[in-house]
C-alpha cells in the first residue's frame, strides 16, 4: 500500500520564503531524492495561506517509509532542517497510508 510522508512547514516571515523555497528545492528535497529514492515527491505552497509550504514524499509501502525514518541519514536531514531554519520555520510531519489509490488522475 502506497505511503506518504507529508511535511508541513510554516514560514511566517515573507522575507524568508524565497530563500526557504530555494533551499528546499536545491538542498533538502534533492538530498531526500538522492538518499531515499521516493517513488514520487512534490512540494507546494498553500494558496490559502502564503506562509504554509507542503512537501510530500511517496513510498511503495508504509514499512519502507517507517524504516527510512529510523535511519541516521533521515536524522541528519531533520537536524539540517532544524539548524538551517531554527527560529524561522516550524514544521510538522505526518505519515499516511493510502486507503484508495488511483494510478491515473485527471489534472
Amino acid at each position: 500500500m502506497i505511503a506518504h510522508l507529508i511535511v508541513r512547514a510554516i514560514v511566517p516571515s515573507e522575507g524568508d520564503r524565497s530563500p526557504f523555497d530555494t533551499w528546499y528545492a536545491d538542498d533538502h528535497m534533492a538530498a531526500v531524492i538522492e538518499q531515499f529514492r521516493p517513488l514520487r515527491c512534490w512540494r507546494s505552497w498553500s494558496t490559502l495561506d502564503a506562509s504554509i509550504h507542503y512537501a510530500c514524499y511517496e513510498f511503495p509501502d508504509l514499512q519502507q517509509l517507517r524504516e527510512m525514518m529510523l535511519t541516521d541519514e533521515f536524522a541528519r536531514l531533520v537536524d539540517d532542517f532544524s539548524q538551517t531554519w531554527d527560529g524561522k520555520v516550524t514544521r510538522t510531519r505526518d505519515v499516511v497510508a493510502a486507503t484508495q489509490y488511483y494510478a491515473e488522475q485527471p489534472v
